[in-house]
């Protein structure tokens, strides 16, 4: 019997629940005995002219090592922007700002001390001379005429753009009866990951660098910190420890992982630096941060014929991977839907605040999140059953590939029997009956009912539109197993996924299995974890490597047993060869390791990038006299393709439904008309707990894929892109009747009572 597809416990938890993960800021590798403290000097101010900056004060303070500013690191380069091409290369970051400060918390200058006590009280002694500019806060603001240009050199604050504007087709919505149009918010979130960002670095006699960072993908990282330190990548190691969690945001190096290195290098000893909570919010890459203007179009029957998406992209400060994001949400701009004329434009601006990066969706969610607003928008303008327009609209099943008009090729769905089986779970028709009583009798509580029907893209990469992924499995003599991957956990639950997968090909016990993740020198080519990869790319390459293992130990068992390799079969209960027909002729796998090591290198190549698929279905409560508005049910079908272990999957579930309620209920990242950070600790930024959300009532369904062995399609992040919509469709629904027709997100009491307010 196969152990694949079974709730297997994971093989992680035990020592996370006992003596505790080992993460960065607990690594006491001997190499970091005697590390020194780095502590940064952040900018108080979004947008200034350095005029001088004084550490004569800080270095003199006890336990002040030395103190350096972005003058003393002349020979290291402006980080260019990433993908050349597609955003501004004028737009570049110093390490630490040496001329112009363009966001609160932007480094300026280091404080490194013996004792980590030390830093804080000498940081607050370094004098920073600041001529204040005109901060470029707002969307609007960014593209207005008369706009400050943040990075002269560019021209303007585009950064990024998709598609012409000018080129959006005049007569996309001639013939339709109903045509709805609205300008909706995508807020800024901010991924705060239970452990905050954090770095040690030692240089060895060999002129190499080693350096611990939290990350998604070491080799990635790597890359990232070489060009930061204009290096060979050749000349780092990277060494990822246990990870708490990263949500995008830990994807690649930021500044101050580089100047953690530099400092190791420039005072030739170990250097540490582990970042508050209020850093973080401040530093760490935030997420989604769009402004989108949706119009649609159809007939009164609920018929959709025309789309147009137009997205205003926020990239913070500097135009990291967040500058990206538009082209993610313009693939994936009409979901699951099949609109006969649809197009979409995007542009990225610089902001003075916190640069964006990558979030659990990536883009994504942002399309999820416009498609179905705009269809709940249509509904109600023509007076349709929300779950009637989606069943209208929503793409026929299919096994060959579907091409968008956007250039992603759907490779298999059945996006109507997802829909059916979420409103199926919740009672759907039972709920519209209880919310119509409520509305007859005008109860101060009244019900919404939200619908997502999603569709997104996992996996991509490579010139083909799909990725690849690399694995060494070995054999041991003595019965155990080792796996070397090119993905890197961050919780998902790999080491007892991988595990799994090699035991149900070598029948060895799960418990006798390692895997090895996050080490440069030991396994220097990798993908790392991003884009829900993982189990399509490198759990396939896990089961690939094990069966090309059996294939070389058939020939050694062939030559021990004197037998043809073709006249021999694998008993995975017993892990060895048997000559068919006569069992007791056999040799165990294990022992066929003893003359030398048994282990193969495999890479698998995917076809493509595969696109899970859902319908989510939320059940929210509105107070109508005070705005409060509660979430009760969630009802969730999210199609991944075959599930390795239900186990896993359904945490993956939990953790993104979670995320993506969040941003529809409360988190948000707020700045003053000055740019000053309004929300920069857990007190401002209300992060979600368990409080907030129900228990997750998970219906399966799983269509497979044909990309690679194991049918599996990624689960990460399709929570967090069914349940934002979903959440705030279910808010607007229960006032709807009072004739409310939008609320942004995220739907705060005082919004939901402002919206009734006006409304009414």
């Amino acid at each position: 019997m196969s152990i694949l597809g079974t709730r297997v416990l994971r093989t992680e938890d035990p020592a996370f629940l006992t003596t505790g993960g080992v993460y960065t800021a607990d690594v006491a590798d001997e190499r970091l005995a005697g590390a020194c403290h780095i502590f940064f000097v952040r900018s108080p101010v979004a947008h200034a002219r350095i005029s001088a900056i004084d550490v004569s004060a800080a270095r003199a303070a006890p336990g002040v090592v030395a103190a350096f500013t972005g003058a003393d690191m002349a020979e290291v380069p402006v980080v260019a922007p990433p993908m050349p091409g597609m955003i501004s290369q004028e737009m570049g970051q110093y390490l630490l700002a040496r001329d112009v400060v363009r966001f609160v918390g932007e480094p300026v200058a280091v404080v490194v001390t013996e004792d980590p006590y030390q830093g804080e009280d000498a940081a607050e002694l370094v004098d920073v001379g600041y001529e204040p500019l005109p901060p470029v806060l707002g969307l609007a603001e960014a593209v207005s005429d008369d706009a400050t240009v943040l990075f002269p050199a560019a021209g303007s604050n585009v950064a990024a753009t998709f598609g012409d504007p000018g080129e959006l087709k005049a007569g996309l919505f001639d013939g339709c009866e109903v045509i709805v149009s609205r300008t909706i918010v995508n807020q800024r979130v901010a991924p705060a990951p239970m452990e905050t960002r954090a770095a040690a670095a030692v240089w060895g006699e060999d002129g190499r660098c080693t350096a611990w960072v939290p990350n998604q993908g070491a080799q990635g990282t790597r890359e990232s910190l070489a060009g930061m330190l204009a290096m060979d990548a050749a000349q780092l190691r990277i060494i990822t420890p246990d990870v708490g969690g990263a949500f995008g945001a830990k994807f690649g190096a930021d500044p101050e992982h580089a100047v953690v290195c530099w400092v190791a290098r420039q005072l030739g000893r170990p250097a540490r630096w582990a970042e508050t909570r209020s850093e973080n919010m401040l530093g760490m890459t935030h997420g989604r941060a769009q402004r989108q203007t949706v119009t649609i179009g159809g007939s009164r029957d609920g018929r959709v014929a025309a789309y147009r998406l137009e997205i205003l992209q926020d990239a913070g400060a500097y135009p990291r991977f967040g500058a990206f994001l538009p082209s993610l949400t313009i693939l994936m701009a009409p979901g699951p839907y099949a609109i006969d004329r649809a197009e979409a434009v995007a542009r990225t601006v610089v902001t003075n605040t916190t640069p964006v990066g990558a979030y659990r969706g990536a883009g994504r969610p942002e399309a999820t999140a416009a498609v179905e607003r705009a269809m709940d928008l249509f509904a109600a303008e023509t007076g349709l059953d929300p779950a009637e327009v989606r069943r209208k609209n929503l793409l026929p099943k299919f096994t060959e590939p579907h091409r968008t008009a956007f250039g992603a090729s759907y490779d298999s769905g059945d996006y109507g029997a997802g829909l059916e089986r979420a409103l199926a779970a919740a009672g759907y028709q039972g709920l519209r009956d209880e919310q119509a009583k409520r509305r007859a009798n005008g109860d101060v509580v009244q019900l919404g009912i939200g619908l997502s029907c999603y569709v997104e893209i996992t996996g991509p990469g490579g010139e083909a539109g799909g990725g690849s992924e690399n694995a060494t499995v070995e054999v041991h003599p003595d019965g155990s197993a080792t796996i070397l991957t090119g993905t890197s956990p961050h919780g998902q639950g790999h080491a007892t996924a991988w595990a799994m997968l090699a035991s149900d090909e070598l029948g060895i016990p799960v418990d006798k299995i390692t895997l090895k993740w996050g080490d440069t020198d030991l396994i220097p080519k990798g993908g790392g974890t991003g884009g829900s990869r993982s189990l399509q790319q490198g759990g396939a390459a896990v089961q690939q490597a094990a069966r090309e293992l059996l294939d070389l130990a058939r020939d050694r068992a062939a030559a021990e047993l004197e037998a043809n390799p073709a006249d021999l079969v694998f008993n995975t209960e017993r892990s060895a060869f048997e000559v068919a027909g006569d069992p007791a002729a056999a040799v165990q796998l294990a022992s066929l390791a003893e003359p030398e090591r048994l282990l193969v290198y495999s890479v698998f190549r995917s076809p493509g990038p595969t696109f899970p698929f859902g319908t989510h279905v939320a059940v929210a409560e509105v107070d109508t006299q005070t705005g409060k508005a509660v979430l009760r049910r969630m009802v969730t079908v999210d199609d991944a393709g075959t599930v390795l272990n239900p186990l896993l999957a359904e945490g993956q579930r939990h953790g993104g439904i979670a995320q993506g309620a969040a941003q529809a209920l409360q988190e948000e990242v707020v700045f003053d008309a000055e740019g000053n950070p309004l929300t920069s600790t857990f007190a401002d930024y209300s992060i979600l707990s368990a409080t907030e959300v129900p228990s997750f009532e998970l219906a399966d369904m799983a269509t497979p894929t044909s990309y690679n062995p194991l049918g599996a399609k990624g689960i990460g992040e399709a929570g967090t892109i069914g349940a934002t919509p979903a959440v705030q469709n279910a808010i607007v629904d229960a006032v709807a009747h009072l004739g409310v027709r939008h609320i942004d997100m995220p739907a705060s009491p005082q919004r939901v009572w402002e919206a009734v307010r006006a409304a009414g």
